[in-house]
């Protein structure tokens, strides 16, 4: 009986390491040495390999022996280790590299849109009421600076014209964003209350605080009527100059169009600096020689700040900025490079001598400041109509995430392994 029994462990045996699913039940006796047959055969599993039935071998609850070809030569995936030449060929690829990481039991997704449909819509916002309101508010508020400034160096002239200037320029803004709106109650509808997290709320506070103010600058400047109260209006108009000229820079930012979201840490910045070129042009077309020192050197920084922010800007963004060297926001964002640095360098320096220099000069500040607020609404109405600006950021987005989690994940591991240790 003893040599029955060793043949009956013999073929146990032999049968799992071939691969043969029945050897599993085959011997229920006990061996001479006194040891289960049936699981003496057995090695332990890994409980790393891949859960069964998930590549191809028999399914849970089959019947013993339905995958018997499968068993030693990968069927189960080497689900038991050292039955054959299958162990540890079903392990799956685990996400961030770590120990700990995300199994990954499909492919990655690839990010693509609707058979190459844009994937936002187009902004339905008028260009020249847009666009328009942009430039008009940046150069509103920096003109009231300017004002401010003249009026405490004893510059009447260039005092008296930023003054005018800055409420017709807020007036033609306010017109614009009316015209958008549809209906004048619209905006009307918007000081009934006041939410901070909202840009526009923020905005149309703004405006209210910042227009009577600049117009009664304006006003008693030009009348000569109440001279006090308009001294304390063009101070109140300059502090609030700033937050009109900045406010539209979140105002876009704050949307999901592609290249306004991905400029909204540098946007702000250059719509003060390119409203400091407008207003500087302003004083040195309405000003004389003599009275515009403050507008040449405010066109002069402005316009150099304004080209190295957007030239910074462009390379920060990555894909996005593609947007603003490309088709119709490409024109414009070089055409505003060269107004503002013509402007810079000819109204700037040359108008210290020469009026005409001065008027040509102020001219081109102004134009290239319109030219940039054109081109970044354009660049941002383009960029909402090739999916890639929205797909490609959110996938690297994505990525540098994944990578950052897998990277902690694996410290806080081999931290874990140390202590084990």
């Amino acid at each position: 009986m003893s040599g029955q029994h060793g043949d009956d462990r013999s073929s146990a045996n032999g049968a799992v390491g071939n691969g043969g699913g029945n050897g599993r039940h085959a011997a229920t006796g006990q061996g001479d040495d006194g040891i289960d047959v049936r699981h003496a055969s057995h090695a332990a599993p890994d409980h790393d390999a891949v859960p069964l039935g998930l590549t191809g071998g028999a399914e849970p609850g089959a019947a013993p022996g339905a995958g018997d070809e499968g068993f030693g030569s990968g069927g189960f995936g080497g689900r038991f280790g050292g039955s054959g030449s299958g162990g540890g060929g079903g392990r799956r690829k685990r996400r961030g590299g770590g120990r700990g990481g995300e199994q990954l039991m499909v492919p990655e997704a690839e990010f693509t849109s609707y058979y190459g449909k844009p994937i936002l819509h187009k902004p339905k916002w008028e260009t020249l009421d847009i666009a328009g309101y942009l430039f008009l508010g940046g150069l509103a508020g920096s003109a009231s600076v300017l004002a401010a400034g003249a009026t405490a160096t004893g510059r009447p002239a260039l005092a008296r014209a930023c003054k005018v200037g800055s409420l017709v320029a807020i007036s033609g803004s306010v017109v614009a964003l009316v015209h958008d709106l549809g209906r004048p109650d619209r905006f009307a509808n918007m000081l009934r209350t006041i939410k901070p997290s909202s840009p526009m709320s923020v905005g149309s506070w703004i405006l209210s605080a910042y227009g009577p103010a600049a117009g009664i600058a304006a006003v008693t400047s030009v009348t000569g009527w109440f001279p006090r109260i308009g001294k304390l209006a063009t101070f109140a108009a300059a502090a609030t100059g700033p937050a009109v000229a900045a406010y539209t820079a979140p105002l876009i930012a704050d949307t999901a169009v592609p290249t306004w979201h991905a400029g909204h840490a540098e946007l702000p910045f250059l719509f003060v600096s390119s409203g400091a070129t407008a207003a500087g042009g302003l004083g040195m077309l309405a000003a004389p020689v003599s009275q515009a020192g403050p507008a040449r050197r405010a066109a002069l920084v402005g316009g150099l700040t304004e080209v190295a922010i957007t030239r910074y800007m462009e390379r920060r963004m990555g894909l996005p900025g593609e947007t603003l060297r490309q088709g119709k926001a490409g024109t414009l964002m070089r055409a505003a490079e060269a107004l503002s640095l013509g402007g810079a360098v000819v109204g700037g320096i040359g108008g210290r001598w020469s009026r005409a220099a001065a008027v040509v000069g102020g001219l081109a500040a102004m134009a290239g400041s319109a030219c940039t607020r054109f081109g970044i609404f354009e660049a941002g109405v383009a960029s909402t109509q090739d999916p890639k600006y929205v797909v490609q950021p959110q996938r690297e987005r994505l990525e540098k995430r994944a990578s950052s989690s897998g990277s902690s994940s694996g410290g806080a591991q081999g931290r874990a392994d140390e202590w084990a240790a």
